[in-house]
């Protein structure tokens, strides 16, 4: 009879050790099993979801500035990045062509205002002299008209002479007496001048004249072109010795007046309005920052959240939102990202 001489485990064909084993490792399984469920009752009750990001990023006004007068770029006074204040002269422009024209300008403004004089002078001493004279000597014909007229009517009365001289001498005297009327009114017009329309035709020439100056000196202003605000400039388009036409930008200046702008859901919306003060973090300056809202504006239905659900659900609308910081934020840049983490309370 054969022996089986196979080692065996120890302990393998002890039925109340192998129990004992069993229950221990069960009893171990459950109590893991408690402690997961506990931790995932304690997490679901103690730990609330996480609000939902709301990114933006942060803006500035750009303005480009330009001007009327086309010419050569004659100086730049600024390089890109360099900080200006509102008042500093940026760029220089020069034209021959519209200094031709303020040489012409003025030239036709002195002959309106030479024009304008000559006549404001009124007629010349020497005509007036002789309406004068002329009228003087139509007095004195008047006057020995008179007398003779009156010694013919004394004749006639006395029957000397016959009514053909009476009345020859009388037309005569009324001849002289128009005629003495007419050299007066001559001698009044030449010396009253020239007439009331001519004076303001001339007038007229004179003030057209000087708005033509005033219209090219308005072009030539924008021979040196300035800085309307505070700000940096960020572009310069021209190059020293190009050409520009009228109202090509010459360059772009960034304004000191950054913010920043969100597009939020319109549920988010129940505690923002104009003039709320949102907390804002800016990661790349690792600093949260108060900012308060002056801009509100439905973006309209293109950028509207689907609802996800048949019913039940609605489309949600977005909405922009601007916010300004009460003081300038050292370093912060337009382009920047900015984190909305609430409504200040």
């Amino acid at each position: 009879m054969s022996q089986d001489n196979t080692p065996r485990p120890i302990g393998a064909n002890d039925p109340e050790k192998v129990t004992k084993k069993d229950r221990a490792l069960i009893l171990t399984i459950v109590i893991v099993l408690f402690v997961v469920a506990g931790l995932a009752v304690f997490g679901f009750l103690t730990i609330k979801p996480a609000p939902d990001t709301v990114q933006g990023q942060g803006e500035a006004t750009e303005i480009r500035i330009s001007g009327k007068l086309p010419g050569r770029v004659a100086e730049i006074y600024v390089e890109e990045g360099q900080h200006v204040s509102a008042g500093d002269t940026l760029v220089k422009i020069t034209s021959s062509l519209v200094d031709a024209r303020m040489e012409q300008a003025q030239a036709m403004e002195n002959v309106a205002q030479a024009g304008e004089n000559k006549v404001d002078a009124g007629t010349r001493t020497q005509i007036i002299q002789g309406a004068h004279d002329i009228w003087t000597q139509a007095q004195a014909a008047t006057g020995i008209t008179k007398k003779t007229y009156e010694r013919m009517q004394n004749l006639f009365d006395k029957g000397v002479i016959s009514a053909q001289k009476r009345d020859e001498a009388k037309a005569a005297y009324d001849a002289a007496v128009a005629g003495e009327a007419a050299a007066k009114s001559q001698y009044e017009l030449a010396k009253a001048g020239a007439q009331k329309e001519d004076k303001q035709a001339a007038r007229s020439m004179v003030q057209a004249a000087r708005g033509s100056v005033k219209e090219v000196k308005a072009i030539l202003e924008d021979q040196y072109l300035t800085a309307p605000y505070d700000g940096e400039i960020t572009v310069i388009y021209p190059n020293v010795s190009e050409l520009v036409a009228t109202g090509a930008p010459m360059m772009t200046l960034q304004r000191d007046d950054h913010w920043v702008v969100f597009n939020v859901r319109e549920n988010l919306l129940k505690d923002i309005k104009n003039g709320s003060v949102l907390k804002v973090r800016i990661p790349a300056l690792e600093k949260t920052v108060d900012m308060k809202v002056f801009y509100i504006k439905d973006l309209g239905t293109y950028a509207n959240w689907q609802a996800t659900k048949a019913t039940g659900d609605y489309d949600a609308r977005t909405f922009q939102i601007k916010a300004r910081p009460d003081r300038p934020v050292e370093n912060f840049r337009p382009g920047m990202s900015a984190i909305y983490e609430g409504v200040k309370k």
